[in-house]
């Protein structure tokens, strides 16, 4: 059974007896919500079927969580297998998320579509890099003429998205440094959105933004240098900002070991790890859209969606739009349903209000996939 086939199929009924928190209006900070609603048949539905429920579900129903910067089938070594790409997206699903944006992966992983148990996954392809300028044996690495092509080439191959990396360590300076000349970036930006991608590119530093900005990329991922300068076009543009809160934690244990040899890179990283709370807050303050992102499935595990939210409410957020950034507006963001009458049954149960304290995303009490319970395990 394919995963479409799945939302239309034969399932449980089930009772929600919320609040269930359908949307958000950032601009006036109100939530809609309804005092209940059904699943039926895979479906969302807010009027009350015919028959007793199969089962009831009570407490704070939020839809289920994104997280928009992972890499399901990857791994520390590269790959892996196709059960450890399950076991990673077991362990998303069974803390809530229930929508990936896969951020670049070397695996084939269009099987979990036919799996009726795992998460829903946005895939941008394989990473774009230079030479011997990214993690070993995980990008396709091509010379800046080569670029647009590749973008064309992997937009085909994704769900809607290509992923560049825009800036790494460049042995020479011994510093982060951008990876391709402007107008490379500009051919690529285009071939992708011609073929109906959005881009998302990796940056730490501050000299790569500039001209990624200038090319039109759409997101952002990590985005630790931005500066008024380059925040103001941020907003201007509208481009999205994903800042792996969690990920850049681990920046202090990276300039560590790369100290010895690239004494200045290893300053850097500290620098950035120290403004990253006040970037995220600057980008906050000025409306940008961010999303939710861990970058589980290098260095760090998957299933840290919930910890992600709270770093985004240590740099300043209101529950409320860290929730945005994990929920409705990254849904939106992606273009994927919310929790609207005849959406698929993909929702999270909560047993307080995470409107007033976004901990409780750590401990889901129902997860609820393609309209049927699915977790967690606990």
């Amino acid at each position: 059974m394919t995963a479409i086939d799945a939302d239309h199929a034969p399932g449980p009924t089930l009772h929600l007896r919320g609040p269930v928190l359908t949307s958000y209006d950032r601009a006036s900070g109100e939530v809609s919500q309804a005092g209940e609603a059904w699943v039926v048949g895979g479906r969302i539905t807010y009027r009350r079927p015919g028959g007793e429920p199969d089962a009831v579900l009570d407490g704070w129903v939020l839809p289920g969580l994104v997280d928009a910067h992972c890499h399901v089938g990857l791994g520390p070594d590269g790959p892996v297998d196709a059960g450890t790409a399950r076991a990673q997206a077991e362990t998303d699903r069974d803390v809530g998320a229930l929508l990936l944006r896969d951020a670049g992966s070397p695996a084939d992983t269009r099987w979990v579509d036919d799996e009726s148990d795992l998460p829903r996954i946005i895939r941008a392809g394989r990473h774009i890099a230079r030479p011997r300028r990214y993690l070993r044996g995980v990008a396709d690495e091509v010379e800046p003429d080569q670029l647009a092509d590749a973008a064309r080439l992997q937009a085909r191959a994704g769900d809607g998205w290509v992923k560049l990396v825009g800036d790494w360590i460049d042995r020479e300076s011994g510093d982060l440094a951008p990876c391709w000349p402007l107008e490379a970036l500009r051919a690529a930006v285009a071939a992708a959105h011609e073929e109906g991608a959005r881009v998302a590119v990796h940056t730490f530093s501050e000299a790569a933004l500039p001209d990624l900005l200038a090319a039109g990329v759409d997101c952002l991922e990590h985005a630790t240098g931005l500066t008024p300068e380059t925040l103001s076009t941020v907003v201007e543009q509208g481009t999205a900002v994903t800042p792996t809160l969690v990920n850049i934690a681990t920046f202090p244990d990276i300039a560590a070991s790369g100290e010895r040899k690239f004494p200045g890179y290893a300053a850097h990283m500290r620098a950035l790890h120290a403004t990253r709370r006040s970037v995220v807050a600057d980008a906050a303050d000025g409306g940008v859209r961010l999303l939710v992102g861990t970058d589980a499935g290098t260095a760090l595990p998957h299933g840290l969606v919930a910890q992600e939210v709270a770093e985004l409410g240590g740099c300043g957020l209101t529950p409320l739009d860290a929730l945005d950034a994990a929920t409705w507006g990254a849904r939106d963001y992606l273009g994927r349903p919310v929790l609207a009458e005849g959406d698929p049954g993909d929702l999270v149960v909560y047993g307080a209000d995470p409107r007033e304290d976004v901990g409780v995303l750590a401990s889901p009490s129902a997860v609820v996939l393609r309209g049927r319970v699915v977790g967690p395990r606990r």
